[in-house]
């Protein structure tokens, strides 16, 4: 009687195991994230496994820095790939580039109308080639430490989704200003005409490639919200530190702008890039700025990073989620950390360390990273 009763039964379990089984698959339901995730970073890091003779190929043949004199040499190069200016004048005097933003103070916001330590929200917008626009808010604490966080919200959504990172921020008397990629969040999706193509909105940075012409780089339109935003901040105000921490496309965005201009101290790169010969998975390539082949032939990742580091009193920061669903998870950075920390020694000048958070499964900045970030400004 009880095998007439267990057997049934443990079919009728088995279809509701499969079914559901199958639901996950289809629907994505949970677990299929932290499932999905999993199974990305077991073939990464046997990817990773199976290419380890690339992993411990001549780094030091990848890497042209030897003394100050190469390094200003790779951020002049830098400068005229992006702005077809040839000194590091360029950040020295902001008379060299007068431009400044459109600024609306003290506006009206009501998704922040719950931040705590919050005095006003200054709205910056930078207007740029083919009418993209770039806008950015500066959080200002009822009490300041002087410190300004440039904070990179990256790809996704807009910077309103970093709300607890820009609070967290407040919380400590940091001023904050937000951005986000260009053709993100707040920032505009335009028409634009191309000749041979006719008209086109804009909605994805690999459209920028179509853009590109003798007297233009579209990769500019990356850094130039980050400079002109700073030139406003450093006109009007008198912070003693500058420190950067991006998110993901925001990551990307600390590395490259940290590694030309030293006014940043602080540089924090949240899964933000890799070098290409750790890139064994589809979705480590990236997107039009991570891959454009005539910036990484003037200075490569690993070059970005010594950059980004060395200074009198400056530091770089990488920090990766070990289980990051959407990218650069996984331990390829052991191949690497050692050899920048041994070039900037070699140099005399710079910081170089990276993080890792295996507190979770997502892709974004823990409230574990935060806490680690605030140790490690100046």
């Amino acid at each position: 009687m009880r095998n007439r009763i267990l057997v049934p039964s443990l079919i009728v379990l088995m279809g509701i195991i499969f079914i559901y089984g199958l639901s996950v698959g289809v629907y994505k339901i949970f677990p299929y994230e932290a499932l999905d995730s999993s199974l990305d970073i077991i073939i990464e890091e046997k990817a990773i496994e199976d290419n380890q003779f690339i992993i411990q190929a001549d780094l030091d043949s990848l890497i042209k820095i030897d003394d100050e004199e190469d390094i200003d040499q790779k951020r002049n190069e830098l400068i005229e790939f992006f702005w077809n200016v040839g000194s590091i004048q360029h950040f020295d005097n902001i008379t060299f580039r007068p431009q400044l933003p459109e600024v609306e103070s003290d506006i009206s916001d009501s998704r922040y109308n719950n931040f705590q330590n919050l005095k006003r929200i200054d709205k910056l917008t930078v207007e740029m080639e083919y009418g993209i626009n770039s806008i950015s808010y500066l959080f200002t604490p009822e009490k300041s430490n002087e410190k300004l966080i440039l904070y990179h919200h990256g790809h996704a959504e807009d910077f309103l989704s970093g709300k607890d990172t820009i609070q967290f921020f407040l919380d400590r008397n940091f001023t904050v200003l937000a951005m986000t990629m260009p053709l993100m969040g707040m920032n505009n999706q335009p028409v634009v005409e191309i000749d041979g193509l006719g008209e086109m909105k804009l909605i994805s940075h690999n459209q920028f490639q179509l853009l590109e012409a003798n007297n233009f780089n579209p990769m500019k339109l990356f850094l130039d919200p980050i400079e002109i935003n700073l030139n406003f901040v450093e006109k009007e105000y008198d912070f003693n530190r500058y420190s950067i921490v991006g998110l993901s496309g925001g990551g990307w965005t600390a590395v490259v702008y940290s590694a030309i201009d030293d006014r940043i101290s602080d540089s924090f790169s949240v899964a933000g890039s890799m070098p290409f010969y750790l890139r064994v998975s589809e979705r480590d390539i990236g997107d039009y700025e991570q891959s454009n082949i005539d910036l990484y032939k003037i200075t490569n990742y690993l070059e970005l990073y010594v950059l980004s580091a060395y200074g009198d009193d400056r530091k770089h920061i990488q920090i990766f989620n070990k289980n990051d669903p959407c990218c650069y998870s996984g331990n390829g950075y052991e191949s690497y950390e050692f050899f920048i920390q041994d070039k900037l020694l070699q140099l005399g000048e710079g910081n170089f360390q990276i993080f890792i958070d295996d507190t979770h499964i997502q892709h974004k900045i823990s409230n574990t990273v935060l806490e680690y970030i605030a140790k490690n400004i100046g």
